[in-house]
């Protein structure tokens, strides 16, 4: 059986629609890139101060991505960004949180 298939207009690695979105690029790397530092930061107990801020702005970042995107491929990313960083964050925050140990 034939089935009609889309043609692939795709010009950039993330713009499924053809149209350039470097805004949104910039942030499902910053959010990817949050995301993994947090997420392996917070497998070391002393790390709890880097792995719960990295993590805190990954999610801020991430959902502000979520909120601008606009094509899958960009959604995808930063769902797996917001998951690392969430888990980074929470991680974090049950070995010290954000100011464990600094301020008294």
């Amino acid at each position: 059986m034939a089935q009609a298939l889309r043609p692939n207009t795709a010009s950039g690695l993330f713009a499924t629609d053809g149209k350039p979105h470097p805004r949104q690029d910039a942030l499902l790397a910053v959010t990817l890139v949050l995301g993994l530092t947090s997420f392996v930061t917070a497998m070391f107990h002393h790390l709890h101060l880097l792995s719960s801020w990295t993590g805190l702005i990954g999610v801020l970042t991430g959902a502000y991505g979520q909120w601008i995107s606009e094509t899958t491929r960009e959604r995808f990313g930063l769902v797996l960004g917001l998951g690392a960083a969430g888990i980074g964050f929470f991680l974090g925050m049950a070995h010290g949180g954000l100011f464990g140990g600094v301020i008294d």
